[in-house]
């Protein structure tokens, strides 16, 4: 694969210590560990994620969604939280709000779906992913085709040409983790089980994510 590249990503809100996984993953290591969850404390488990503030929104949207709830609060103290809802390994998707994140849901669908469908075309893909509260469109499982392709996730196993549709199956080697790889603005596929960028495309107009 000419096109691929074993550095770590290099924006770093995209990285695998700046993303919302991380933070989940601290605070059950903290919540494990018997430790009050604080702001600071989940800070201080990966320095290198950038602005406290970043961690202090998502520890106050997991808390208006009911994740963590407060232990105490009191004017010029520390605020403690613990954990009350572990819904497992990945981290939830929640605004400062509570609110649910559905950006991205669609690209998680679909790599969960290559997985079990076999031989799919990108129509094929679009259809048993989507779901009642999230369709997934054409277009954008066409570009996530192509991108995973690219990256040597999936097989072409029929060359699309005009009228024909192409054909693609899911390289078992190539399953890195449940984690769905994105893409980027640059035209990049990161993979976030990996926390490598693995594919670079010059970027087309093209219908995604």
């Amino acid at each position: 694969m000419g096109n691929v590249t074993r550095k770590p990503v290099h924006l770093e809100a995209q990285g695998p210590k700046g993303d919302r996984q991380s933070m989940w993953e601290a605070i059950r290591k903290l919540h494990k560990s018997g430790e009050p969850i604080t702001v600071r404390r989940v800070w201080e488990m990966g320095a290198e994620w950038g602005p406290r503030g970043r961690v202090r929104d998502y520890i106050v949207g997991l808390s208006a969604a009911g994740y963590l709830r407060e232990l105490s609060r009191e004017p010029g103290k520390t605020v403690g939280y613990e954990l009350a809802n572990d819904c497992g390994v990945d981290a939830p998707r929640v605004r400062k709000d509570g609110s649910e994140v559905t950006q991205g849901r669609g690209r998680e669908q679909m790599w969960r779906t290559v997985k079990i469908i076999g031989e799919f075309t990108s129509r094929e893909l679009a259809q048993a992913a989507s779901t009642p509260a999230h369709e997934v469109a054409e277009l954008t499982a066409k570009d996530y085709c192509l991108m995973l392709a690219g990256a040597g996730y999936l097989t072409i196993t029929r060359q699309g040409s005009p009228g024909v549709p192409a054909r693609y199956r899911l390289v078992p080697s190539r399953w890195t983790g449940p984690r769905a790889p994105m893409i980027q603005r640059l035209k990049q596929l990161y993979d976030p089980n990996t926390g490598e960028v693995v594919y670079r495309r010059h970027a087309i107009a093209e219908g995604g994510e």
